[in-house]
């Protein structure tokens, strides 16, 4: 890596000022900028990158050259900043990398992890959903929490095992993490440190072998005869009426809290729901209103709340479990969970873990359960993960199994 600068003598003014511009050159690379600098031919030291620039009554230009000749300093304090940076770093010399840190206002020699993190957030605006920049900053936040409590230094090219072992004590022992939430963690980790080795940031793929497994959970979802009942239920409180009828809409369509929240009347044609998917981006996504959902939508023709009901994800909770309860939905449900090696296991009653999720959880496995085919209730739900549709068809295939009962009645 070397650079000069030139003097653009093809662009001389009449006063006899020439521009001067920079050229930074590696191997096949070369990359010119413009300086704001000017200069007369025979006032150039090309040996030391400077305008002579004597301090008399003869020198008319003195005050011009004096600002060319900071700014001339200033661009070359910036661009042996910049090689310093390629150098230590180990990062390959990149026009696109030296282009981004010339136009920064002050080149850092060294790459932070929490400012590559918080540029990492930043660019993820741009084609990430609320919801994942939301997960990203939690997730900023326990990292943070852990570099302070265990005086590990986080850096780009050291997440090993060693970091690997430091922060699993960290999380099962100290903050008590669920191993779902500590591989929703490191599944987060990971897509940063592979965005950041893609920037050549960093030069360690050690990261890929950070482990990040999740672990099989219970599915909670009503069954037919429970949605029926919520479904069909008269609440003398009209908040609870309306709480009902926005879950049920979930549960009879199989989409996402964010996406029913956001339903407008252009969103309703004949018997369909048509929007683009917010999770997902998927365009024009249509959804067969069956005969439940379309009351649902008719109940609230001509009021405020067409198409259906908005709460927010908080409320309905609050208000679907209450409703729940009142219907009876009281039976005792264990969970069990993993912190590490560890098992926990806790009783809960079924109200208490009916949430906004669980609509459309309960659609799905429902639907499945019917002998709707796979590919159907998967094309209605959108879902993109195999992985996580699996545990619902899993669900259905235990149901199914109640067919061999039909070997009882062998005598």
């Amino acid at each position: 890596m070397k650079y000069y600068f030139e003097l653009r003598k093809e662009k001389i003014n009449k006063d006899g000022m020439i521009p001067i511009r920079l050229v930074v050159m590696n191997a096949k690379t070369r990359i010119r900028k413009s300086v704001e600098a000017k200069t007369k031919l025979e006032d150039w030291d090309s040996e030391n990158n400077k305008i002579n620039n004597p301090n008399s009554k003869f020198n008319s230009n003195y005050k011009e050259y004096q600002k060319s000749n900071k700014n001339i300093a200033d661009i070359i304090q910036k661009v042996e900043k910049i090689f310093t940076y390629f150098e230590y770093n180990g990062i390959p010399f990149l026009a696109s990398i030296f282009n981004e840190k010339f136009d920064e206002g002050d080149v850092k020699v060294t790459i932070s992890f929490f400012d590559a993190y918080d540029e990492f957030v930043k660019i993820s605006k741009l084609t990430k959903t609320s919801s994942t920049i939301t997960k990203y900053n939690s997730v900023k936040n326990f990292l943070t929490a852990f570099e302070l409590h265990s005086n590990h230094t986080l850096r780009l090219d050291t997440c090993d095992f060693r970091f690997e072992e430091s922060f699993m004590d960290y999380c099962f022992n100290t903050r008590k993490t669920l191993n779902n939430y500590y591989a929703k963690i490191v599944k987060s980790l990971k897509a940063f440190l592979n965005w950041a080795y893609e920037r050549s940031y960093h030069s360690s793929l050690n990261f890929k072998k950070l482990k990040s497994k999740e672990e099989d959970i219970e599915v909670i979802y009503l069954t037919s005869e429970e949605l029926m009942k919520l479904y069909h239920h008269k609440f003398d409180n009209p908040a609870l009426d309306r709480a009902r009828d926005m879950w049920c809409l979930l549960a009879f369509t199989g989409q996402r809290h964010s996406d029913v929240y956001s339903l407008q009347n252009a969103n309703i044609e004949d018997d369909y729901l048509h929007f683009t998917v917010k999770k997902t981006k998927t365009v024009n996504h249509h959804i067969y209103l069956i005969k439940q959902a379309k009351e649902l939508i008719e109940k609230y023709r001509d009021t405020i709340y067409y198409p259906i009901p908005r709460l927010t994800s908080q409320k309905l909770n609050e208000k679907i479990q209450v409703c729940c309860e009142k219907i009876g939905l009281t039976q005792e449900i264990e969970l069990t969970r993993f912190i590490g090696a560890k098992r926990i296991s806790q009783t809960f009653k079924k109200h208490e873990l009916i949430g906004s999720h669980c609509g459309r959880k309960t659609f799905i496995t429902n639907s499945l359960i019917l002998g709707i085919p796979e590919r159907v209730v998967r094309s209605i739900s959108n879902h993109k993960d195999e992985k996580n549709f699996r545990k619902y068809v899993n669900i259905s295939e235990i149901h199914k199994q109640k067919a061999l009962s039909v070997w009882d009645n062998l005598i």
